[in-house]
């Protein structure tokens, strides 16, 4: 059908167009109300079937997450001296170099024993990890990463 000869041109002054008073057709196939209306009242039972998460935030992610992805522990440093180490002689004083930022480590943590000297090239530590290395004799580098 032509488009000049439908209904709806004759109707389209009008300002309800043929549904009466405001609002008696608005919204017609939306049953229960539309978008989210009723998920405390009349939706409230399919919100907690299907959304059961629909209301409050997870406060476990902050919006902006300082994220430390990889990290190593001292305990892990005799074996990541093995892997990652390179020796230096200064005198009769022979030192190991584990660059833990080249192996991938983003921080390295106070846990566990250091058995020996080393010196640690990493982006971030914890205070007890320093600590412990300078009190094995061994030295540290942070570097920016």
């Amino acid at each position: 059908m032509a488009t000049r000869l439908r209904k709806t041109r004759r109707l389209r002054g009008g300002r309800h167009m043929g549904w009466g008073q405001v609002g008696q057709h608005r919204a017609s196939g939306h049953q229960g109300g539309l978008g989210v209306t009723g998920m405390l009242k009349h939706h409230y039972s399919s919100m907690l079937k299907y959304h059961p998460d629909h209301y409050g935030h997870n406060a476990s992610k902050p919006p902006h997450p300082n994220i430390t992805k990889r990290w190593a522990s001292i305990r892990d440093i005799d074996d990541l001296a093995v892997k990652y180490g390179r020796a230096q002689e200064e005198g009769d004083d022979q030192r190991t170099i584990v660059d833990l930022q080249a192996a991938g480590y983003q921080k390295l943590l106070g846990g566990g024993k250091l058995t020996q000297a080393y010196i640690v090239k990493v982006p971030k530590l914890a205070a007890s990890a320093e600590e412990q290395i300078k009190a094995a004799g061994g030295e540290v580098l942070t570097t920016n990463g």
